[in-house]
């Protein structure tokens, strides 16, 4: 793990006013030593009058570790209760998934196979493909859940606009995407079928994502993967 990251996430995590005591560094990383079998040179507390503060003793111990096991330690302590509501630490949570996600494993990903096609189709729609990792690496980081499906339906809504050569929002696509699947031979049970879809998916976003926060969490995965389809429908049809 990047050395410039480490400093970053040990300097949120050991932050003066906000961030883990001194004591709970030793408890914890004493611990972690123990899970990993690992040696850190500072597992008790007080810490040596010789050591700066405590971030430095938070970051020393935190070099000992593999880049995996560090992921996996600073995922753990930005979820401690004390600590995972802060705004700082939110970000720290959300850049760890961004930068090493990929490297180190996520937790919580929705259907891989949908995902990974989805990855694919979007490489030649490099706005909408920024835009949907965005949304799905805040969902699989479990923060900023309305946010993690209004990035995803803006994928969608970008796939569309580059499809259609407009500027139209989602909800004022659908007559034409209607008119092109005819278009294209579609048949009228799927093709009344997708745009129906589109109505309902474009109502949901409207009253529980865009201009609310009532999203239920056990719906967002459910969403981007059924996303995910509408646009690897829409792309291998009409892009």
């Amino acid at each position: 793990m990047d050395s410039h990251f480490i400093t970053y996430a040990t300097d949120v995590l050991g932050d003066t006013q906000s961030g883990l005591s001194g004591s709970e560094i030793a408890k914890y990383f004493t611990e972690f030593a123990v899970k990993y079998n690992v040696a850190i040179p500072y597992g008790t507390y007080p810490f040596p009058k010789t050591l700066s503060n405590k971030r430095t003793a938070l970051r020393r111990n935190i070099e000992e570790f593999s880049g995996e096991q560090q992921f996996q330690i600073i995922l753990w302590l930005c979820e401690l209760p004390q600590l995972e509501e802060q705004e700082a630490i939110k970000n720290l949570k959300l850049r760890l998934f961004t930068n090493y996600g990929k490297r180190y494993g996520m937790i919580n990903i929705p259907n891989s196979s949908i995902v990974e096609e989805t990855y694919h189709w979007l490489n030649d729609y490099p706005k909408a493909l920024e835009t949907y990792s965005e949304g799905l690496t805040k969902f699989q980081a479990n923060l900023f859940e309305r946010s993690s499906i209004d990035d995803i339906r803006l994928s969608f809504e970008l796939v569309a606009k580059m499809i259609l050569k407009n500027d139209k929002s989602l909800e004022n696509q659908i007559s034409e995407i209607g008119s092109r699947l005819k278009e294209k031979d579609v048949s009228p049970e799927l093709r009344n079928m997708y745009v129906k879809l589109m109505d309902y998916y474009t109502k949901y976003q409207n009253t529980y994502v865009k201009h609310d926060d009532r999203v239920n969490k056990n719906e967002i995965e459910y969403i981007i993967e059924l996303t995910s389809l509408m646009m690897k429908f829409l792309i291998k049809t009409l892009g």
